[in-house]
């Protein structure tokens, strides 16, 4: 019986040594994802089909806006930088879509969903992001990424690539050897997101 005993307590010893260890990998390896990318996240006044269409005018409107100001960027602190400082002209090229909607602008660090995108995802987690609401926020919301600037063409990959190491684009297209990686961080950000409501 004592024999039994240890050879469970090792065992348990061991299943938690292993969690730990993939806890401490994905944890470290969302924040280098998240520290390499500026997410654009529009929410709508309502869910009303007019709220709706509305919300995307107005993110066509920050997009054209930003696009050639973010173009040269070098990288995500930069990007950051940039747009810290324009949060002002930022809201006026929403409210020139916004149909006299209350337009409000704000930079931060957010909890995002996972996000699947033509032909990659991002795992949920903590990323920098720039925050248009309309009204009081209370509608659907669009999620992209407007740093590397990949919000009209997700499937422009090479810009995704060239902020990102080869094992992080791996992990977030899924390619051959990455996808359980990816499965790693997914299951880390619902356990960190369950934990943190």
């Amino acid at each position: 019986m004592q024999k039994q005993f240890k050879i469970w307590e090792t065992a348990a010893l061991l299943a938690l040594c292993v969690t730990l260890l993939v806890g401490t990998w994905a944890q470290a390896k969302q924040t280098e994802i998240s520290d390499s990318l500026v997410r654009l996240h529009v929410i709508a006044a309502s869910d009303e089909e007019a709220e709706q269409a509305l919300k995307l005018r107005v993110r066509d409107a920050v997009l054209a806006y930003l696009a050639p100001k973010l173009e040269d960027a070098p990288d995500r602190d930069a990007a950051k930088e940039m747009l810290g400082a324009d949060l002002d002209g930022i809201r006026e090229a929403a409210e020139s879509a916004a149909e006299g909607r209350a337009v409000t602008v704000t930079l931060s660090r957010e909890r995002s969903p996972l996000r699947q995108y033509e032909g990659f995802a991002l795992p949920a987690g903590e990323y920098e992001s720039l925050r248009v609401v309309l009204g009081e926020g209370e509608g659907h919301n669009w999620w992209c990424v407007v740093f590397p600037p990949l919000c009209l063409s997700a499937a422009e990959g090479e810009k995704l690539q060239s902020v990102m190491g080869r094992e992080d684009y791996g992990i977030l297209t899924e390619e051959e050897g990455y996808a359980l990686r990816f499965r790693i961080l997914e299951l880390w950000g619902e356990i960190t997101a369950s934990l943190t409501h």
